[in-house]
């Protein structure tokens, strides 16, 4: 099972995750309290294994923007949060997620619109928040909109593929946390999950919680 622990701002939680078997890891570079400086992610991404993805988190950015921090901080993956319009996959030379607030079955409309994508994640739709919220998303959601592509002739990629352009794969994320994401796989069967508050300890990313959640979805394989 793919899995992408974000939002990280230290190198001794990156180097956490990567070595409790993290897919990914995620730098967010749009303005909130996770936000890391360039300068920052540079310092964390240098020297990570070639397998891991370095995935930057992006909101509302022009493809050139989002190049040019790629370029220069080491990304091999990117992820947009904001209404980015489909066009800007064809503008981005690495891979993309294109994550999708969700509140009801209309917002499920236009993820087919993204199968040239890496991967396409679901999170819950908060008012006013971009994601990392800590709220839950409703699994019946998550089903229909996997039913939904699958409709549509998406070819979903399966939970232990890498990412691939245009083979997207069906991520999991919103109030995930090492107590519930057994669950939520059993339930949602999704291609990945992506995890950043509920692996949080007032605020901050703990070590232990970000390893016992690693464990859980690889099934102790790590």
């Amino acid at each position: 099972m793919w899995v992408k622990v974000c939002g990280l701002r230290t190198e001794e939680a990156v180097l956490a995750a990567v070595g409790a078997g993290a897919d990914a890891v995620g730098f967010v570079f749009a303005a909130g309290r996770r936000q890391v400086s360039p300068d920052n992610a540079q310092r964390m991404i240098a020297g990570l294994p070639e397998a891991v993805g370095k995935v930057g988190v992006f909101v509302d950015a022009s493809a050139a923007e989002v190049w040019a921090m790629a370029a220069r901080v080491g990304l091999t993956h990117v992820q947009l949060h904001g209404a980015e319009p489909p066009e800007i996959l064809e503008q981005l030379s690495l891979p993309v997620i294109k994550a999708f607030r969700v509140k009801d079955r209309a917002d499920l409309r236009r993820l087919p619109l993204y199968r040239a994508a890496a991967g396409l994640l679901l999170d819950p739709f908060v008012p006013g928040e971009p994601g990392g919220t800590g709220r839950r998303l409703d699994l019946s959601l998550f089903r229909r909109a996997e039913a939904s592509l699958r409709a549509a002739g998406v070819d979903l990629s399966e939970p232990d593929e890498p990412l691939t352009p245009g083979h997207p794969k069906l991520i999991l994320a919103g109030g995930l946390d090492p107590e519930n994401v057994g669950a939520a796989i059993a339930e949602g069967r999704p291609g990945g999950v992506d995890v950043s508050s509920g692996v949080e300890t007032g605020g901050s990313k703990d070590i232990v919680k970000i390893r016992k959640f690693i464990e859980m979805v690889k099934g102790g394989r790590r």
